[in-house]
């Protein structure tokens, strides 16, 4: 509920600061004091559109803050705590407009987007204004007025529980008929392609022993000529023109034995020069075995060079280095496989989503059962209101139809059209085309009235929605709107006494015009201010005539209470 509202430099409202209190309050005043500018103030708090305009003139920017109580909201807490904006059981909307225009919205002292704000804003205040009708005519707002008003939240979760589930098959089997589908060409090609990389062993162990032994037969006789020369150059067996290596290191080892005791350094040497005696050895050792080894067979050199070619050019047909060929032949292999074993996946996709289909159809009757019987009641209790408010003989419908065929959603299978007929005798017809504008407001009054009750505590804003009406019809209004507040929170700008008397509290606005500036001001009557202002909005003046009249009405609405 709305607590207290901050206005600074909006419109012609240098600085405001109003407690609102709790019940059924009315706004009355003068005509052109600005009481729609606490509307308005409100509107645009709750994400109406902006403009330089709002900005009083000579200020730099407009400043309204609204503190709200969401202790008995539950909608608004949740949202708030989903948001990661929670502050305990209140809730701060603030938003500023610069002269140039911009705006900037916070809730809870966090930036925010209007987006957010607006969203918020429709879980705390409904503002109705003379073209409420407007908004009864669209399908989303009927359902929430038919559900929010009835007693099938498990029939509601159940519905869309089962669509979630529906939806959810539903797009895994949309995902496997896209990523799956392939023609019996396209299939063919992918198998070519395959068949092309299975020909050879892709693995990164045969790729490198592949590309050494080429380049290895590539050297032919320059590497058997190397290997030849090295092992002569060290073994002096097979040595022609010299000892060897080998054979120098034993000689220069042989005179230097004999004297490692007399110089450490001559030790040291002496033990290298035997390690590399052992090491030379082995080296002529590997050396003949790698020339023993070594093929020069130029028919297997030709084979590795036509295999790494078409390796080559795999690798530039796919886009990929020689290493990377394996991982295409894989995925082709997992596309393939996917395409060819889709169809078993596929059926049983079908055969759950027609499992889930059946049991959505099914929670969506149960719902339509629930619908159909509240609508029924909603409509009994608003025909009954609109007879209150001086539409004796009128008819409200809120027809609930089920489509069956229709295809799976949120809200489940049904349609809503709400028909009226004003006055008796005149046949059922759409809400916008029935009525006159003030038999509109009214009808609507009755419908928010009938749905009122048991749900979040949401506070309600009426302007001016009683234009247009009077005599014992604005006493039903008054009423209305009281019975509406009940235990939560009502604000109407009116200029009925009617209706201003049935309110709990009165707000006064008037204007203060001074020297080169206007300003409008807020009271809060007690009872005697109340009796005048009552008498003031009777007869257009303070008389003791039109003061008896006043006292006289909410001494009656005293009794009546």
């Amino acid at each position: 509920m709305l607590n207290h509202l901050h206005i600074q430099n909006f419109a012609i409202v240098p600085t405001l600061e109003l407690d609102i209190q709790n019940g059924f309050t009315a706004i009355t005043g003068e005509t052109g004091a600005g009481k729609s500018i606490l509307v308005d103030a409100l509107g645009l708090l709750l994400g109406d559109r902006s403009d330089a305009a709002w900005v009083r003139a000579g200020a730099d920017r407009a400043e309204l803050t609204a503190e709200f109580s969401v202790e008995d909201n539950r909608n608004a807490r949740d949202w708030l705590e989903e948001s990661d904006l929670a502050s305990d059981d209140s809730c701060l909307l603030r938003r500023t407009i610069n002269s140039n225009g911009r705006s900037r919205a916070y809730i809870n002292g966090t930036p925010v987007t209007v987006a957010q704000i607006q969203s918020l804003g429709q879980k705390l205040v409904e503002i109705h204004g003379q073209n409420e009708h407007l908004r009864m005519t669209r399908t989303s707002e009927q359902f929430r007025l038919l559900d929010g008003s009835g007693n099938y939240a498990n029939e509601i979760s159940l519905l869309e529980k089962s669509f979630d589930q529906w939806q959810q098959t539903a797009s895994e089997l949309d995902a496997l008929t896209q990523d799956a589908a392939l023609s019996d060409a396209e299939l063919e090609f992918l198998n070519y392609q395959l068949a092309e990389l299975q020909q050879h062993d892709l693995s990164a162990e045969s790729l490198k022993a592949r590309q050494i032994e080429h380049d290895r037969l590539a050297a032919g006789d320059s590497l058997l000529e190397a290997l030849t020369f090295s092992i002569e150059m060290l073994d002096p067996v097979s040595s022609v023109d010299h000892d060897g290596v080998n054979s120098d290191l034993n000689t220069a080892l042989a005179h230097l034995q004999k004297f490692e005791s007399l110089d450490s350094d001559i030790n040291d040497a002496s033990k290298m020069l035997q390690e590399a005696v052992v090491n030379c050895g082995e080296a002529v050792s590997s050396l003949r075995i790698a020339r023993d080894r070594l093929d020069l067979d130029p028919a297997r050199f030709e084979e590795l060079s036509n295999t790494l070619g078409q390796l080559h050019d795999l690798s530039r047909k796919h886009h990929v280095s020689m290493e990377g060929l394996e991982g295409v032949m894989q995925a082709l292999t997992s596309r393939i496989d996917k395409a060819s074993g889709s169809e078993q996946h596929r059926i049983q996709l079908q055969a759950e989503l027609q499992k889930r289909l059946d049991t959505y159809r099914s929670a969506a009757v149960r719902l339509h059962t629930k619908r159909k019987q509240h609508a029924a009641e909603l409509s009994t209790r608003v025909t009954g209101l609109m007879a209150e408010l001086g539409m004796a003989g009128g008819t409200f419908e809120l027809a609930v139809t089920l489509v069956p065929e229709s295809r799976p959603s949120l809200r489940g299978d049904d349609e809503t059209q709400i028909l009226i007929s004003a006055n008796p005798g005149l046949p059922p017809g759409p809400l916008s085309k029935i009525a006159s504008g003030g038999e509109l407001s009214r009808i609507s009054l009755a419908i928010k009235v009938a749905a009122s009750g048991g749900g979040d505590q949401v506070t309600q804003i009426f302007d001016e929605v009683d234009a247009g009406v009077g005599g014992e019809t604005a006493n039903a209004v008054g009423k209305l709107m009281k019975r509406l507040s009940g235990n939560s929170q009502a604000l109407c700008v009116t200029h009925l006494a009617q209706v201003a008397v049935c309110a709990t509290h009165q707000l006064q606005v008037s204007k203060a015009i001074g020297e080169g500036s206007t300003q409008v001001e807020t009271t809060l009557l007690d009872e005697t201010a109340r009796v005048d202002e009552i008498a003031r909005m009777l007869s257009g003046k303070v008389s003791e005539q039109s003061r008896a009249h006043a006292l006289e009405l909410l001494n009656t609405r005293s009794v009546t209470d």
